[in-house]
């Protein structure tokens, strides 16, 4: 009945209902990011966090109140009316009209790629899966790879509109290093595609395909992409933390070097729209790791989301299949954002020239052999060459690692 009612809506109403959900799913998801980052450091170093703030009117509540003080729940709430009335000074010397229009610019890639992000799925009535997507459009990756790869633009613009040392040179390293890992992320996708994809048929760069080709029991089916094609995964997530701009790669902000980058200049709600467009793109890109290379939705390897609700008889039902994909999802991406958490106060900062060097000389080499094997690897399995193919595959991956590693390193100038 609900599916029924949704799908009889006009198109614009979808379309407003879509944008709506977007916008109020993202930015609370933006605060509690913040939060969560105060309560995972504030656990890993051993101190209690966020825990003073609350509202008079909980404090008399025996129980709820102190345990949602002590969690810093209220401290959100604290933060974000600060922003939100907080004095937005506007600095006389920066060019207004660019200075503005940065940290929109930063917003809009971070609410358009979750859009053909899907979240889940759903069985209909002739026992087909459907995704749970607000843009089901045929070419998902690329989608999220054209339009998150605009983020870069509001840095360079918010550098540049500041009119200010630092800052500029905060822009100036994040053009740089967004480039540089851009090369390898795309690279380390393209073996995913090329496996999912066979030859003579319509080719596809769905992400929902992705998980679908994960949702077998057979040995290969069934495998994550995490253990079949781990270097892909290696280089992705490497690169995410790059392309998020997440320590050890903040080098637009660098405080230790650059006071605070980029967004030195700004404060109040400004501010705070760059980080909301942050978390977002950790969120976003936490699943579309997720859904490339951990199977979606699927609680396990070779174990379909189906096949467990089938042990229940819920399979058939779309809105518990709904849900509970959805829960699977979730999880994982939660997951995922507490790595990005943990790993920023756990490893400390790069320097640039090591940043540059990483990614040039080190993943974007990894990623070209990685997909040269698996171009091999699956045109030996299509052809059917036998054991000599893989044996001579096996030597010549060898020798090119060999090489790699011995080649001689250009010192990267800073």
């Amino acid at each position: 009945m609900v599916i029924e009612f949704w799908q009889n809506l006009h198109p614009a109403v979808q379309l407003f209902l879509k944008g709506l959900a977007v916008v109020l799913v993202i930015f609370p998801l933006g605060g509690i990011g913040s939060l969560a980052e105060r309560k995972v450091s504030a656990w890993i170093q051993g101190r209690p966090g966020p825990n003073r703030a609350i509202p008079i009117w909980f404090a008399w509540v025996p129980v709820l109140g102190p345990f949602l003080q002590r969690l810093g729940v209220f401290h959100l709430m604290a933060d974000g009316l600060k922003m939100l009335f907080k004095e937005d000074a506007l600095p006389g010397h920066v060019n207004k009209v660019y200075f503005v229009l940065a940290p929109i610019v930063a917003m809009i890639p971070a609410l358009t790629t979750v859009s053909a992000v899907p979240f889940g799925a759903y069985v209909n009535e002739a026992g087909q899966m459907v995704p749970l997507i607000l843009a089901n459009v045929d070419v998902g990756i690329l989608a999220v790879f054209a339009v998150s790869s605009l983020g870069v633009y509001a840095l360079i613009l918010a550098g540049w509109a500041s009119n200010s040392k630092y800052p500029f040179l905060g822009g100036i390293r994040a053009s740089a290093q967004l480039i540089s890992y851009e090369l390898s992320m795309t690279l380390s996708v393209l073996p995913v595609f090329l496996w999912i994809n066979a030859p003579g048929t319509s080719g596809s760069l769905s992400l929902f395909n992705v998980v679908q080709f994960q949702s077998g029991t057979d040995f290969l089916g069934g495998m994550w992409f995490v253990f079949l094609m781990p270097v892909s995964a290696l280089v992705f997530f490497v690169s995410l933390f790059a392309e998020t701009n997440r320590l050890p790669f903040d080098m637009a902000e660098g405080e230790a070097d650059l006071v605070g980058g980029f967004h030195t200049e700004y404060g109040a709600f400004k501010w705070g729209l760059f980080f909301v467009a942050e978390y977002a793109h950790m969120i976003v890109g936490s699943g579309v790791f997720v859904l490339l290379f951990l199977g979606g939705w699927n609680p396990l390897p070779w174990l379909p989301l189906a096949t467990v609700l089938g042990w229940f008889g819920v399979a058939a039902n779309p809105i518990i299949f709904g849900l509970a994909s959805i829960a699977v999802f979730l999880a994982k991406v939660i997951f995922f954002v507490f790595v990005f958490m943990w790993v920023r106060w756990t490893v400390p900062r790069f320097r640039y020239d090591q940043v540059m060097k990483l990614g040039w000389q080190k993943l974007l080499p990894l990623a070209i052999g990685n997909l040269l094997f698996y171009a091999a690897a699956i045109a030996i399995i299509q052809l059917n060459l036998g054991v000599a193919a893989w044996a001579a595959l096996a030597v010549g991956t060898v020798g090119a690692c060999a090489l790699i590693l011995k080649f001689p390193q250009q010192k990267i100038i800073s």
